[in-house]
């Protein structure tokens, strides 16, 4: 996991050189432009993943008509599911995919963030709108509380992009809204540069879904 630790620090240095070339000599853009790489980067798994996805909430009703049919052979149910899953293509576990990327990613940026090497001197390119991007802020009732509340509203707001139904279903109702917390409370308790990486991550994965969604939506009005 070294190497992952010594690669995302390479790549933070390479876009930190990048934000001065700019004007911007910030370890804080860096990390914006470093998540919108990686976003750029695993696209075609989002695209997989989001399609997969909405194709999974157009055939809710179908599942919940099985599910009433056989509500006494939850063996057989599950059986007609997966069958229905394979006729229209859909793989319920390929939105996992993304997910497992990006899990050694979001550790070596932790990593790398908890042994930065400027969080002890007087440089301030750790500093970015008021956050050393180096500390852990967390649930004090200051300025700084605002990257959980946004790491909140950006998990809830993805939800509703990525399943605008999902207020409707039990299950996916109360992933809702402990998702938000889940992720605002990881966000108090980790470096802000992760934090910040967390909210940055939520909205470029908005912006995707919109377009896929409309690219989703062109594409099914042409078939019909």
């Amino acid at each position: 996991m070294s190497i992952i630790v010594q690669w995302m620090t390479y790549l933070l240095n390479i876009f930190y050189n990048l934000s001065s070339a700019l004007g911007l000599p910030n370890y804080g853009v860096a990390i914006i432009l470093l998540t919108i790489l990686i976003k750029t980067i695993i696209y075609p798994l989002t695209y997989k993943q989001m399609a997969s996805m909405r194709k999974t909430v157009d055939l809710q009703p179908k599942i919940k008509a099985i599910q009433v049919k056989h509500k006494n052979d939850k063996e057989k149910a599950n059986a007609e599911i997966m069958e229905l899953y394979k006729e229209n293509k859909v793989n319920p576990m390929g939105g996992c995919l993304p997910i497992v990327i990006q899990l050694p990613i979001f550790w070596g940026l932790y990593s790398t963030l908890r042994n930065f090497p400027y969080g002890a001197s007087a440089n301030a390119a750790h500093w970015f709108l008021g956050f050393d991007l180096t500390k852990i802020y967390g649930f004090s009732l200051s300025y700084h509380i605002i990257l959980p509340l946004f790491a909140a509203a950006t998990t809830y707001l993805q939800t509703k992009v990525t399943n605008p139904n999902a207020s409707s279903d039990p299950t996916q109702k109360t992933m809702l809204y402990v998702m938000p917390i889940f992720f605002a409370y990881i966000s108090a308790t980790v470096p802000s540069g992760l934090a910040l990486y967390w909210v940055t991550m939520n909205c470029v994965s908005i912006l995707q879904q919109l377009y896929i969604n409309r690219k989703l939506t062109n594409q099914k009005k042409s078939i019909a």
